[in-house]
């Protein structure tokens, strides 16, 4: 019985943010599932970025797709694709055991179509049929542009991981996606017992970007405040999600999109390494880690029980108190969304640059 156990009976289930070609060659990855108790993966272009240009592990497959006259999308993608499908075959049990809640793998769309709502969903299309996995959540970004091809991907029984939420009126409009994608899949004759979604909500990007603002302010109140803006911002999510869903009235089988913390890697070393994994944790929620954060679980543990149920006005007094010494949060969502997209098509950008090199 581990951290990460005593987490999932809370309500939390650990998925690893992190995939490369040497966690699935090495047994690393299938050793993370059996020892320190990881029930999914989490990809994102930054993480295919680091994986595919460092090491030699892809080299083999880069020659031959050099010798099939591969471009450099292609290749990327060739390669993400083989990475992710066999992830999902090394998930493929926990899938089963969890009734197809957990163990699941996600890949996500190009980020440079993220307000492209039919460029996204032909992609969500593409990366569905090519993987061919039933545990597979395709990434699709919570920007206005890609709302819509949430609501279609579910629509054609594609399960679908939201990634990029920061604030609550976004995630409303997430939810609102996933419930008309999961009646229209209903009305389409799909299994909805099949769909799963997960909502990704950052978490420590937050913290970073509103304590910068604080220590521009400098006031002793401005001050007080650093570190607690994520959580705060994360439990008013949680509390939007038990009354949306309370009150939603899904097709016979279907199941709730749960939220899903991501960012969860403590940014500032004057916090404790778990603070978004102790102050996180709850019934039908899901927590993506990169593995220093996981490690730092195992170890320390500090579990409390959960910590996200009815803490929703102290969650406001936090955010009430942030706008009055200053914090202008509306930007602060919008600048984070902004920048998410950003360094997500810098990583992919400078990811294709790259393999253009080594093809």
């Amino acid at each position: 019985m581990t951290h990460i156990d005593e987490l999932a009976e809370i309500g939390t289930a650990t998925w690893l943010d992190d995939l490369s070609r040497d966690r699935l060659d090495s047994g690393n990855l299938e050793e993370l599932l059996t020892t320190k108790s990881i029930v999914g993966v989490t990809t994102n272009p930054a993480i295919f970025a680091t994986a595919m240009t460092s090491g030699t592990a892809y080299d083999d497959q880069i020659t031959v797709l050099k010798s099939e006259g591969a471009d450099a999308d292609a290749a990327v993608y060739a390669m993400a694709v083989d990475d992710v499908r066999r992830a999902c075959d090394v998930f493929r049990e926990t899938f089963e055991r969890t009734g197809g809640v957990d163990g699941r793998v996600s890949i996500e769309v190009d980020p440079r179509i993220s307000d492209d709502a039919e460029a996204t969903i032909e992609q969500a299309r593409e990366l569905w049929k090519r993987v061919d996995r039933p545990n597979l959540l395709i990434k699709i970004p919570a920007t206005p542009g890609s709302l819509p091809a949430i609501t279609r991907a579910l629509a054609e029984g594609i399960s679908v991981n939201v990634t990029l939420i920061f604030s609550c009126a976004r995630y409303r409009e997430v939810i609102e996606a996933y419930i008309a994608g999961i009646r229209a899949a209903a009305e389409n004759g799909h299994d909805v017992a099949g769909i799963q979604s997960v909502a990704s909500f950052f978490v420590s990007r937050l913290d970073v970007e509103v304590d910068r603002r604080l220590e521009e302010i400098g006031t002793d109140a401005a001050l007080a405040l650093r570190g607690k803006a994520g959580v705060a911002n994360a439990r008013l999510a949680y509390e939007l999600f038990r009354t949306s869903f309370a009150d939603a009235e899904l097709p016979a089988g279907a199941t709730v999109q749960r939220p899903l913390w991501a960012s969860t890697g403590v940014k500032n070393p004057d916090y404790p390494d778990t603070l978004y994994v102790t102050e996180l944790a709850g019934p039908q929620t899901v927590n993506t880690m990169p593995e220093p954060t996981i490690d730092a679980t195992l170890e320390q543990g500090g579990l409390h029980g959960d910590t996200l149920t009815d803490r929703a006005a102290e969650s406001r007094e936090v955010l009430s108190a942030l706008e009055a010494v200053g914090i202008d949060l509306d930007d602060v969502f919008a600048v984070l969304e902004r920048e998410g997209v950003e360094k997500f098509e810098k990583s992919w950008n400078e990811l294709l640059e790259s393999m253009r090199q080594r093809l």
